[in-house]
């Protein structure tokens, strides 16, 4: 295998769970809920018409991905946004950025073309 080819798969390792996370909307909720704050399970599940073990479950895949932290305080798990966990799906993201502005660009150049 290539030095190339195992980077790629490296990043592949890295990323399958970060996009496993993101790929559900419950999780997204979740994390856009622990972003304003940290919470317990308890105070995550009473959001969702969900069981408090689905969001156990939920919670674990999010603490998997490195995308959600828990931290005791007292006899509580306090589930806290990781967002740093984040980085690695942007990074891979960003790539795409200049395909994009490039097809913009060329759709704009097209577009003032055919008005001119």
């Amino acid at each position: 295998m290539s030095a190339a080819a195992a980077l790629r798969r490296d990043d592949d390792d890295r990323l399958q769970p970060v996009f496993r996370a993101l790929a559900d909307p419950t999780r997204r909720r979740i994390l856009r809920d622990l972003a304003r704050e940290p919470a317990s399970i308890a105070d995550v599940a009473s959001r969702f018409e969900i069981s408090r073990p689905a969001v156990a479950k939920h919670l674990a895949i999010l603490q998997e991905s490195g995308l959600v932290a828990v931290t005791p305080r007292g006899r509580e798990r306090i589930n806290v946004l990781r967002p740093q966990g984040l980085q690695s799906a942007a990074e891979w993201l960003t790539f795409f950025d200049a395909f994009w502005d490039d097809k913009l660009a060329k759709l704009k150049q097209a577009v003032e073309t055919d008005h001119a």
